[in-house]
């Protein structure tokens, strides 16, 4: 079969709608138009047993007790905001201590920072250079003011599972709110808010094959019971936690796009896995001085993140980029110049976190297109290091850091 251009591998800033989320969403934009707050008419009644529907499917992914546990809102960022914004109101007669990590998305290192310009104090715990969180250290960042727990789940740009569970068991512990940022995570890797301890959990339906626009944040009801502040008023939907008229199309489609997810997972993960390492291998077995990010166990079964030492990442998106849809990064920093803060928080020099490459499989992908991008990226390499003269000293062996360089 001829490969179709440009080959999508971006699948961690978004995902292609599955066409069968897409059938099941075209009725609520036409036939089931109801209001799913319009309780007394049919058209509403309809509206809201499919909102239900979503809710349930969507809790059964997560291993949720109640579905009454999930909030809808407008996407990931929402509910990242929702969540570490809500308990920083709700709780702060009870402290203002918020323990997260350096290499949280920006959707959660903004709000920490802004909440720390309102009088909040916030520990940044660091990770090794594999990208795992050590537990130990994020309890020795706990404080008797410490209010929530926040790490993510899953990274989005190398992939690193942390361990999630154990953390959790640390917040109960200490009886600490603890909230994932689950997007990346979500339908690629088994979550269980019960099995790991999780009170508030954040996802988005555009990084599983769902549409753009919608989003969710588990809320834990027992044990302990969570409460939350809300970011918008008006109306009291979503439990008076989000108010505001449910997109029921997009609801729709990201609770089909979570069954989906439930029923093929095992099998995905595993073809996934196997072609990311195939690109992986390619590409280390014929690359010097390439060097693998994150975890080499502990990762995302579709994520391969590299940096090729002595040429820069945005040069060999350049090359190939009407061909392969890459990134150097996450989607939320690619409008800035600066390295990855993810990359350099595992030890990285500034030049290694430039030089970084995000490879992001998705469901759709064949092992042709795998080949082709592997093969692609060797000759954009090969070509862009023929021409770097910091290449060729090291391959003479000259130490480049030692080198004098003479101003003009």
């Amino acid at each position: 079969m001829a490969l179709k251009f440009p080959i999508f591998l971006d699948a961690q800033s978004t995902t292609p709608v599955d066409p069968r989320v897409v059938d099941a969403m075209l009725p609520y934009f036409t036939e089931k138009f109801g209001h799913p707050a319009s309780r007394n008419h049919p058209f509403g009644w309809e509206a809201e047993a499919a909102v239900d529907e979503a809710r349930a499917q969507l809790a059964r992914l997560i291993g949720a007790r109640d579905a009454k546990e999930l909030v809808f809102t407008s996407g990931g960022t929402e509910s990242i905001n929702l969540a570490i914004k809500g308990v920083a109101e709700m709780y702060r007669e009870k402290g203002n201590h918020i323990v997260t990590t350096v290499i949280e998305q920006r959707a959660g290192l903004d709000v920490c920072k802004r909440l720390e310009r309102q009088g909040f104090e916030v520990a940044y715990v660091p990770v090794q250079p594999d990208g795992l969180v050590d537990v130990e250290t994020v309890r020795k960042a706990v404080t008797d003011k410490t209010i929530l727990i926040s790490v993510m789940f899953a990274n989005n740009e190398i992939g690193t599972i942390q361990d999630v569970a154990a953390i959790g068991k640390l917040a109960k512990e200490k009886g600490i709110i603890f909230h994932t940022d689950a997007t990346q995570a979500l339908g690629k890797i088994p979550v269980d808010v019960e099995a790991m301890g999780i009170d508030l959990l954040s996802c988005t339906s555009h990084l599983i094959y769902g549409p753009k626009g919608v989003g969710a944040l588990y809320v834990r009801r027992k044990a302990p019971r969570v409460r939350i502040a809300p970011l918008i008023d008006g109306g009291g939907h979503e439990r008076g936690m989000r108010s505001g008229t449910l997109p029921v199309p997009l609801i729709v489609g990201f609770g089909r796009a979570a069954e989906i997810c439930g029923e093929v997972m095992a099998e995905e993960r595993t073809r996934l896995a196997g072609l990311r390492d195939h690109l992986q291998d390619v590409i280390l077995s014929n690359v010097d001085e390439a060097f693998l990010n994150g975890h080499p166990e502990r990762r995302l079964p579709h994520n391969l993140n590299i940096s090729f030492a002595y040429v820069e990442g945005e040069s060999v998106l350049m090359g190939l980029n009407k061909e392969t849809a890459l990134s150097s990064g996450s989607a939320c920093t690619s409008s800035t110049l600066e390295p990855s803060y993810v990359i350099a928080a595992l030890g990285a020099s500034a030049e290694l976190a430039h030089s970084s490459i995000r490879f992001s499989l998705h469901r759709f992908n064949t092992a042709e297109e795998i080949d082709y991008v592997g093969q692609r990226t060797l000759e954009v390499v090969k070509r862009l290091r023929e021409m770097s003269p910091l290449y060729e000293l090291a391959k003479e062996g000259v130490d480049i850091k030692s080198i004098q360089w003479k101003a003009e």
